[in-house]
């Protein structure tokens, strides 16, 4: 068996890459062409970052949530300002992971820190596109959207957090305990197994 001495910070990063490549490509070409009421797609890119910010802590979040948001930003297709992406995920990952500490001592904690960077990155990216002068960015449009994405990506939200915690192997592979009520030092031994 493994320890956390075995693997390399090198293997987590690369892993980290893997899940947001991975969201990414998912994100265009299957999350982006569902017909769902609203002309709204859940934001998976966003619910990867936050739970690999979850897990991996505030510096994780900061960086998952820049190199995935450049990454939306210049994949087709883009048709916003380069950076808006970057800096909404960069925000959003450092936030929920401030909460990865905290998962240890209620359950619902992941669930909030997803609702709460859900509705933070609609906001955040909303306000930069009014700022920049984005003309699908009006009132009008935010309060008919954002709702819509909260409740798409709280919905989402479940299987993605789930897939990135067994990927990265925070997943409590114990049958004898709950999957979620790990303390948060736990899964990140968990993730240098």
């Amino acid at each position: 068996m493994l320890t956390t001495s075995d693997v390399s910070p090198t293997g987590r990063n690369l892993t980290a890459a893997a899940v947001l490549v991975v969201a990414l490509i998912l994100q265009v070409s299957v999350a982006n062409r569902l017909p769902l009421p609203g002309a709204v797609t859940p934001d998976l890119v966003l619910l990867t970052v936050v739970a690999l910010a979850l897990t991996g802590g505030p510096l994780t979040g900061v960086v998952a949530g820049f190199c995935a948001g450049l990454a939306a930003d210049i994949i087709p297709p883009a048709d916003h300002t380069i950076g808006r992406y970057a800096l909404v995920y960069c925000l959003v990952g450092y936030v929920c992971g401030l909460a990865s500490d905290d998962m240890d001592r209620s359950s619902v904690v992941p669930f909030l820190a997803v609702a709460a960077g859900a509705l933070g990155g609609a906001v955040l990216y909303a306000g930069l596109g009014m700022m920049l002068g984005d003309p699908r960015a009006s009132w009008q449009i935010v309060s008919r959207i954002v709702p819509l994405q909260v409740v798409y990506d709280v919905l989402a939200s479940p299987f993605v957090v789930w897939a990135v915690l067994r990927v990265t192997r925070r997943f409590d592979r114990e049958r004898t305990r709950g999957r979620f009520d790990l303390p948060a030092a736990r899964y990140r031994a968990l993730s240098r197994m």
